[in-house]
């Protein structure tokens, strides 16, 4: 015989049906308590990662006019069905701040350059990271303006013809701009508590008096600024500065994703708190953007990047007696071949790129 569910409790008290109630309620309990603690920790990832947002938008300074006028730009190709498109971005490294970078940053003519210029290529994919660096005194037209050092573009025009001149090259649009100060890397290093950087070869820095050996050196972040801003103490200059420049990003990245600063709440906070300042991003470059990046980045570690510095013929000297980085123009079409359709990874792996050049 049935009886009505209300009617249940009114049976056998001490019966088997009355534990199985008790297990039930307390199974229900359980569930809600764990669902409870899951709901309090979203909500205090969310509060973290949201004030960590506010701090990059907050402190970072915005690139008012990043970009050239559309009409003298590569069109940005959109794949079919929803899928994802390559993202390129320009970094720009300078060894100084103030109201020469300001101008720069708002499209203005400046007497400031770019010490570093790094082409970063994200591919649709999302399964690596390319990392194409420009030597500072390439000798390259500047667009609507005449022959110079690519460095000079900034100092010439600002950001947007830094970027019409990067497009120019390879053929190909820049959806984001970010500028480093140099400063940076000595915060980023601290905050990070340090990294281990490859040495190649042997110095002594100009900037600071430090003494780097061959092999694996541990540098705290006034190291780190020296190390990346040498290029006096080498036969090549700015070939090995590039190089150095290139093994220090490495390390940062190897101390980043490693599971011991991704688990650390305080030191990702202390990391972006002390780069954010020395960043300028275009408008489109805020947290949300590289946060979208970074969960699409999610399976990439540092075996999956590659950093390499853009083939050239060597040295040269210009008419009016400039010393000048000379453009090959047969690797540049060949990159630039590989970005369109997208598979730079096939051009690196051909000339054995993968751990640079």
């Amino acid at each position: 015989m049935s009886l009505p569910l209300g009617t249940l409790d009114g049976i056998d008290e001490t019966g088997p049906r009355r534990l199985k109630t008790r297990k039930s309620r307390k199974g229900r309990n359980v569930l809600i308590a764990a669902a409870a603690v899951v709901l309090v920790a979203a909500l205090v990832a969310g509060g973290y990662l949201f004030n960590l947002a506010q701090t990059f938008d907050s402190k970072t300074e915005k690139i008012v006019s990043a970009f050239p006028d559309e009409s003298t730009r590569p069109q940005k190709v959109q794949p079919a069905g929803g899928a994802k498109a390559p993202v390129n971005i320009l970094v720009m490294g300078s060894d100084s701040r103030g109201a020469t970078e300001l101008d720069a940053v708002n499209g203005a003519a400046t007497d400031q350059r770019a010490d570093t210029l790094m082409f970063v290529h994200i591919p649709a994919d999302r399964k690596n990271v390319y990392a194409i660096s420009l030597m500072r005194d390439l000798w390259v037209q500047i667009p609507g303006q005449r022959e110079a050092k690519i460095n000079a573009a900034l100092a010439l025009g600002g950001v947007p013809l830094m970027v019409q001149t990067v497009e120019s090259i390879f053929g190909q649009r820049v959806d984001h701009v970010a500028m480093v100060d140099f400063e940076g890397f000595k915060g980023l290093t601290d905050a990070l508590g340090g990294v281990e950087v490859n040495v190649g070869i042997p110095f002594t820095s100009t900037h600071g008096n430090h003494t780097f050996t061959a092999g694996v050196n541990a540098m705290n972040g006034e190291q780190a600024l020296g190390f990346v801003r040498e290029r006096y103490s080498f036969a090549d200059g700015d070939y090995q500065r590039v190089r150095n420049q290139q093994a220090f990003m490495k390390a940062v990245i190897a101390k980043t994703v490693n599971a011991q600063t991704l688990s650390n709440p305080a030191k990702i906070s202390s990391v972006v708190t002390a780069v954010s300042p020395f960043i300028s991003v275009d408008k489109g470059l805020d947290a949300a953007t590289l946060g979208g990046l970074g969960l699409e980045l999610n399976g990439v570690r540092q075996q999956d990047i590659a950093m390499f510095t853009l083939p050239t013929r060597g040295t040269g000297t210009s008419a009016d007696g400039q010393s000048i980085v000379l453009t090959d123009p047969n690797a540049i079409s060949k990159i630039s071949a590989a970005l369109t359709e997208d598979k730079l990874g096939d051009y690196v792996a051909a000339n054995n790129f993968e751990k640079g050049n």
